[in-house]
C-alpha cells in the first residue's frame, strides 16, 4: 500500500512534470561550457538543513574556439558555482545556483547568471538498493555563456545501490523551449563507483551531448567525456575530485573537477 508521503511526492513531481512538458512543447542550443560537473545520486539534504556545494572545474586542455559568437572559449577556463540548498523534507530539496561565474586566462571574470532547483527522490536513498528521483532545473543566463536568455533541464535518476557497488544513471534531457519535444536536447551521465569505505570511493563517470532527439550529431560532433573520480565523506564534508579526458572532436581534452559539500547548520 502506498503511503501518504509516497503519494503526496509523486503528486508534486507530476505537477512540476506537466508544467515543463507544456513549456517544451512551445531546438536546444547546447552549450560547450559547465558549471556542474556531477552525476545525481539521489541523495538530499536532511530535513531542516541548509547545504552549501562549491562547484569548481579547470579545463587546461579545451577547445580553442566559443561554441557561439560572443560565447567563453573553453580553453584555459575556470567555470563554477556556489549550490545552495535546503532539505523541505526526506523527499524534496531545493537549491540555488548563485553565483555562476567563469574566470579566463585571457578574457577575465565573468558572472553567468543563476538557477533555481528542485530535487524530488526516494526518501533516505542511500539506505536502500534501488534508488529514484527526478531534478527540474531552470536557468538564467548571461548572453556569454548561452546565446539563450532562458533555459532548463530536466534529470532522471535511476541507480542501484549493489554495495560496495553503485550503479547510477542521468539520462538528462535539456531544453532552450523552442523546437517542442524533438528540440530536446539529450546528454546523459552515468557513474559506476567502488565504495573502499564508508568515507572512501573511487568511481568511473561519463558524459555525453548527443544532439537533438529528432536527430543525434554524428559521433565527431557529440561530447564525450570520461572522468576518474576520488570521493570522501565523512563529519559534515563532502570532497568529489576527478580528471575527465575527451573522447571525440568536439569534447574539451582535459577537464579537471573539484566538488566540496558542507551543511550548513
Amino acid at each position: 500500500m502506498l503511503t501518504y508521503s509516497f503519494l503526496h511526492m509523486f503528486k508534486t513531481m507530476t505537477r512540476f512534470g506537466l508544467v515543463l512538458t507544456v513549456l517544451l512543447a512551445a531546438p536546444i542550443v547546447a552549450s560547450a561550457q559547465t558549471d556542474e560537473i556531477q552525476v545525481y545520486t539521489g541523495g538530499l539534504a536532511d530535513t531542516g538543513k541548509f547545504n552549501l556545494t562549491l562547484h569548481n572545474n579547470f579545463t587546461p586542455n579545451g577547445q580553442k574556439t566559443a561554441a557561439d559568437p560572443g560565447g567563453i572559449v573553453p580553453d584555459k577556463s575556470w567555470n563554477g558555482t556556489a549550490e545552495w540548498a535546503y532539505g523541505v523534507n526526506d523527499w524534496f530539496e531545493a537549491g540555488l545556483y548563485m553565483p555562476l561565474y567563469t574566470l579566463h586566462s585571457k578574457d577575465g571574470a565573468f558572472f553567468n547568471g543563476f538557477k533555481l532547483r528542485a530535487l524530488f527522490a526516494r526518501p533516505h536513498a542511500d539506505d536502500h538498493t534501488f534508488v529514484y528521483g527526478v531534478n527540474f532545473e531552470f536557468s538564467v543566463n548571461a548572453k556569454q555563456w548561452d546565446p539563450r536568455r532562458i533555459t532548463s533541464e530536466i534529470r532522471p535518476i535511476i541507480g542501484w545501490h549493489l554495495k560496495p557497488v553503485d550503479l547510477i544513471i542521468n539520462p538528462i534531457l535539456d531544453t532552450s523551449y523552442t523546437g517542442g519535444v524533438k528540440g530536446l536536447d539529450f546528454a546523459p551521465s552515468v557513474r559506476l563507483a567502488y565504495n573502499l569505505s564508508k568515507t572512501w570511493a573511487v568511481a568511473a563517470e561519463h558524459y555525453a551531448d548527443f544532439g537533438q532527439l529528432r536527430g543525434f550529431d554524428a559521433v565527431k560532433d557529440q561530447s564525450h567525456q570520461t572522468f576518474g573520480v576520488l570521493d570522501f565523506s565523512g563529519k559534515g564534508w563532502d570532497v568529489e575530485a576527478g580528471i575527465g579526458f575527451g573522447e571525440t572532436a568536439a569534447s574539451d581534452k582535459v577537464t579537471l573537477k573539484l566538488i566540496v559539500s558542507h551543511d550548513l547548520n
